[in-house]
C-alpha cells in the first residue's frame, strides 16, 4: 500500500491523483485531519483514515498496512519537527519499506528561515534508518500567482528579492514527482533538488502580467524591512509577514534557484511554464 499524508490539502490531493493515473486505487490510502474534506478521493475508490499529528495514538492504526508513506511536511510552522518524528517513528514501527519526504530546496545549505524544520528532518528521518527519499521541493509558483489579482488592482507587486532567479514550479509538477519517486524502483537513498525548468525574476513575473493583462504593472523592490512592515500593514500576523520577508530576501541570494532540471527529468515532461500560470490566474 502506498499511503499519502495530507491528502485533503492541495499538494497531497494532487499527489493521490497523479497517482490514480498509473496504479489501482485499491492500492492508495489518504491520510487525513478531517477526512470529510478528502471524500472525493473515497468516492474514487481511495481508502481515506483519519490522522492527527498532535495525537500520537491515531499514527499506528493510520500506518497499518503502509509499504510507502508520502510524508507531506506539515503547515504548522513551529510544531513541524516533533510532529514529523512522531510520523517517522510510527513509519518504523510499521516496517514501511519506503518513505518520502517533502523537503526544501538545498536544505542544507539555503538561508532561508523556513528551513531548519526540514534540516531538522531530514536528519530525524536519516537517524530512523528507514530507506528514504528526499524531495526538495523548490517555491510552488502559485505562491506568486495567487497574489496577482490583488497586487493588479494596484498596478504594484511588492517584494525585496532583488534580482535573485526564481526557479519556481507548478504545485502539480512536484505532485507529479512525488507519484514517481513512488512509484519508480530504486528510489531508496535519493535526494532530488526539485525546481522549474525556467528562471525569473520578479519583475519579469510583473512584465509578463503587464503583457497579458495589457493593464500597468510593476515590480517595487523595497528593503526588506519596509517590505515585512507593508505585509503587516496589510493585515499578516508579524510571524507570517516576517517568514515571507525572510523568504524574499533569500531570493535575493538566489536560494530558489535550479537549473538541474531534475524536477523535469523525475516527471518526464517540462514543467509548467510561468506564461501559462500567469494566463490561468488572469
Amino acid at each position: 500500500m502506498i499511503i499519502i499524508t495530507g491528502a485533503s490539502g492541495q499538494l497531497g490531493h494532487l499527489v493521490v491523483s497523479s497517482l490514480l493515473e498509473t496504479v489501482p486505487a485499491s492500492t492508495i490510502i489518504g491520510l487525513a485531519r478531517n477526512t470529510d474534506k478528502a471524500q472525493d478521493l473515497a468516492d474514487r475508490g481511495v481508502q481515506v483514515r483519519h490522522v492527527d499529528y498532535d495525537k500520537p495514538e491515531t499514527l499506528g492504526p493510520a500506518l497499518e498496512g503502509a509499504e510507502k508513506l508520502l510524508l507531506i511536511s506539515a503547515n504548522e510552522v513551529g510544531r513541524r519537527v516533533p510532529q514529523h518524528q512522531a510520523v517517522i517513528d510510527a513509519a518504523k514501527q510499521a516496517g514501511v519499506s519506503l518513505m518520502a519526504y517533502t523537503s526544501i530546496l538545498h536544505a542544507d545549505t539555503t538561508p532561508i528561515g523556513l528551513a531548519e524544520e526540514h534540516k531538522a528532518t531530514e536528519a530525524y528521518l536519516k537517524a530512523s534508518g528507514i530507506p528514504h527519499v528526499l524531495l526538495r521541493n523548490g517555491w510552488y509558483t502559485e505562491n506568486y500567482t495567487a497574489q496577482i489579482p490583488g497586487a493588479l488592482e494596484r498596478g504594484v507587486l511588492l517584494g525585496c528579492a532583488g534580482n535573485g532567479r526564481i526557479a519556481s514550479a507548478a504545485r502539480a509538477d512536484y505532485a507529479a514527482a512525488a507519484a514517481a519517486a513512488l512509484t519508480h524502483e530504486n528510489q531508496a537513498g535519493s535526494v532530488y533538488e526539485l525546481a522549474g525548468d525556467e528562471a525569473y525574476t520578479l519583475a519579469d513575473l510583473a512584465a509578463e502580467v503587464a503583457r497579458q493583462s495589457g493593464k500597468p504593472f510593476v515590480y517595487k523592490d523595497m528593503p526588506c524591512e519596509a517590505f515585512q512592515a507593508a505585509l503587516k500593514e496589510a493585515g499578516l500576523p508579524d510571524g507570517i509577514a516576517t517568514m515571507l520577508a525572510d523568504s524574499d530576501a533569500a531570493v535575493a541570494k538566489n536560494a530558489l534557484f535550479d537549473d538541474g532540471r531534475a524536477l523535469s527529468q523525475l516527471i518526464g515532461r517540462p514543467t509548467t511554464p510561468l506564461a501559462d500560470m500567469v494566463k490561468a490566474v488572469l
